[in-house]
């Protein structure tokens, strides 16, 4: 219990700061106020009958497809990029061309190419995941010692088997630090892709972004909450499923 203390004294505080008018409610909404927020959220909806539900289910089934099809080509991709030289060197410096361009800045160029919709928003998602998984899956495989490689060899084993039970085997801590990273992104950039419109009306980024056009700052604040409770909560689920399968330590 005393590490939740300080968000406690937090809370304290900052309900006194407002309900004493120190903090304008138009600025900061106390916590009450975005409790009832939260539940107007669940009840009524933004815009009204858009339930938050929902918007959760939406936003998080535009995650998974982008970031599926990111690990799907990242995770291989960084795997022959930190085996073979050749392959590293072939694919390097597109990249590096492309992976300093952030996510949010391919939005118009997404809705040109895709319009408004699942498409392009998996597009935007895809980008924001798919660089650290496969730069984290790259590291992975060569910062395996060597020694285990030629261990391997010794024993006669044939380079599938190398690269499926050493190499794969071996840089699967890399792996998922590089899949809880590009989910982390690629929560972010869902959000902000929402921010452009969607179609269906739903999303939490749409939601948020409602509820400003209507100057009802306690919902905005009550959807940043629900954003980062799910994303801890995804990342929990991250490391609990590593915790499960991982052969290391």
């Amino acid at each position: 219990m005393e590490r939740y203390i300080p968000l406690l004294v937090l809370l304290c505080l900052w309900q006194v700061l407002c309900s004493f008018g120190i903090v304008a409610s138009y600025v900061l909404p106390s916590p009450i106020e975005i409790a009832a927020g939260f539940s107007d959220l669940v009840t009524v909806g933004m815009p009204p009958g858009h339930l938050l539900y929902y918007h959760i289910l939406y936003s998080l089934y535009r995650v998974s497809v982008g970031f599926s099809v990111a690990c799907v080509f990242g995770a291989p991709l960084g795997l022959l990029m930190g085996w073979s030289p050749r392959f590293h060197n072939l694919f390097s410096p597109i990249i590096e061309i492309v992976r300093p361009i952030p996510p949010l800045a391919w939005i118009p160029i997404a809705i040109v190419w895709l319009g408004i919709g699942i498409k392009s928003a998996a597009f935007i998602i895809f980008l924001g995941a798919f660089f650290p998984i496969l730069l984290n899956t790259a590291s992975g495989v060569i910062a395996i010692n060597p020694i285990l490689i030629d261990a391997a060899k010794t024993l006669n084993a044939t380079q599938r088997d190398i690269f499926f039970k050493v190499l794969v085997q071996g840089s699967l801590p890399s792996i998922f630090v590089g899949m809880r990273v590009g989910m982390g992104v690629a929560w972010m950039t869902l959000v902000a892709a929402e921010f452009s419109g969607v179609k269906e009306g739903y999303g939490l980024g749409f939601m948020i972004m409602t509820a400003r056009d209507i100057q009802r700052p306690d919902e905005i604040l009550a959807g940043m909450i629900v954003i980062g409770i799910i994303g801890f909560s995804i990342d929990w689920l991250f490391r609990a499923w590593e915790s499960r399968i991982r052969p290391w330590g």
